[in-house]
């Protein structure tokens, strides 16, 4: 880290340390700018009808909360380095909010301070396979999105003998943000031949890794439209894979190229998603009602022993449920699954509307119920030794 990059993010923390014990009660911590659009409609209930102030810090200069005008939030930079970590180690709030999973178990620890610490959900997959074990088990509040959450979490509690974590019945924006969205635009005509969009999770045996080239060749050949959208992880950690895919695709008239993960017209432009185990599948299905191919690649798992809680992840429990299932050794039988998922929409968008009532807590009262979690946390919660209890 440069001594720049450095001086800034110390400026940043004395410029926390300087705010009113109010304007510091509650802070938002995010790990990149993707966390944004999570946090957003949660703090904007709490500016905006709880009348409350935020300190939103951020490890990411490019956070689009930086830039966010409200008087009642008040938005930080402390970067991804040493500071960051002491920033941690030290905070004096009373609730800290965050997505970032593994509190304790890393380098960033809990506060020597009495902080209440909620976790928020970014995803709607489950807790215990693409997980660690004990990826959740240090903090005090989940604001969990649905039900399977809750049932995951208080098996592990049981199986490990630990407290019983504060878990609110919250449940899960993006959807919700992607059914507005859906709606405002009103329905699209139908494309001539499908367009399909490429969306696949990153590692090395993922989609793109294990038949990326040829699925897309099959895909073209039969007409389709091609959008390529990869999880920006494999763009850092596999540069090569990209590459080599736009060197061949790149100039057909019919592929495209998306690297952008906050990006939402490819998901609106096209028909049908494929991808693997991402939960970006079931955010496409239950948001906008599309179905999804799924490339049958092995599961993501960093919990050998997610067996044990006996509950089926819920990534694994709808994928047949939002589309069907397709061998990575069989790619050149994609467009045929991609035209039968096309073939019943009104069937599927009925079967969608109960998994979402279903699955997801709160369906478009989110952001309100963990708002008001959040201020009944901080009113509850006390300060920090030598903060005054109120201002």
């Amino acid at each position: 880290m440069g001594l720049t990059r450095a001086f800034s993010d110390w400026r940043a923390t004395r410029a926390f340390k300087s705010l009113p014990e109010p304007e510091r009660r509650i802070v938002v911590y995010s790990e990149s700018g993707q966390d944004w659009h999570h946090f957003e409609p949660v703090i904007a209930e709490l500016t905006g009808r709880l009348g409350r102030h935020i300190c939103y810090v951020t490890s990411d200069p490019a956070d689009p909360g930086l830039q966010r005008q409200d008087p009642r939030l008040h938005a930080l930079c402390i970067g991804d380095g040493p500071v960051r970590t002491v920033f941690f180690q030290f905070l004096a709030a009373r609730v800290a909010v965050m997505t970032m999973i593994d509190l304790q178990n890393l380098q960033l620890k809990r506060s020597i301070n009495p902080v209440h610490y909620v976790f928020m959900f970014h995803s709607l997959v489950s807790t215990h396979m693409a997980d660690f074990p004990n990826s959740y088990d240090h903090y005090d509040t989940i604001l969990c999105a649905g039900p399977h959450h809750e049932r995951e979490i208080r098996r592990r509690e049981e199986l490990a003998g630990l407290a019983p974590k504060n878990l609110m019945p919250h449940g899960y924006h993006r959807v919700e943000q992607l059914m507005a969205a859906a709606k405002e635009r009103g329905p699209s005509a139908p494309n001539v031949q499908p367009h399909v969009l490429l969306a696949p999770s990153w590692g090395e045996e993922t989609t793109l890794n294990v038949c990326g080239e040829p699925l897309i060749a099959t895909l073209l050949e039969a007409g389709f439209a091609v959008t390529l959208r990869p999880h920006y992880h494999t763009r850092r950690l596999t540069p090569e894979l990209i590459d080599g895919l736009l060197a061949r695709f790149g100039d057909h008239p019919r592929f495209g190229y998306v690297d952008r993960m906050g990006e939402d017209d490819s998901l609106f432009v096209s028909d049908v998603m494929i991808t693997d185990w991402s939960g970006a599948g079931m955010d496409y299905a239950l948001g906008l009602g599309k179905p999804v191919l799924y490339i049958d690649v092995p599961p993501k798992s960093r919990n050998e022993t997610w067996t044990e809680l006996g509950i089926e992840p819920f990534e694994s429990h709808v994928r047949t449920r939002l589309g069907r299932l397709l061998s990575p050794d069989r790619p050149d039988e994609a467009p045929a699954a991609i035209r039968a998922l096309l073939s019943e929409p009104a069937e599927f968008a009925g079967d969608i509307a109960r998994l979402r009532e279903a699955w997801i807590f709160n369906l478009g009262g989110s952001a309100a119920v963990a708002a008001d979690a959040i201020a009944a946390l901080a009113d509850t919660t006390p300060p920090a030794a030598g903060m005054p209890p109120d201002a």
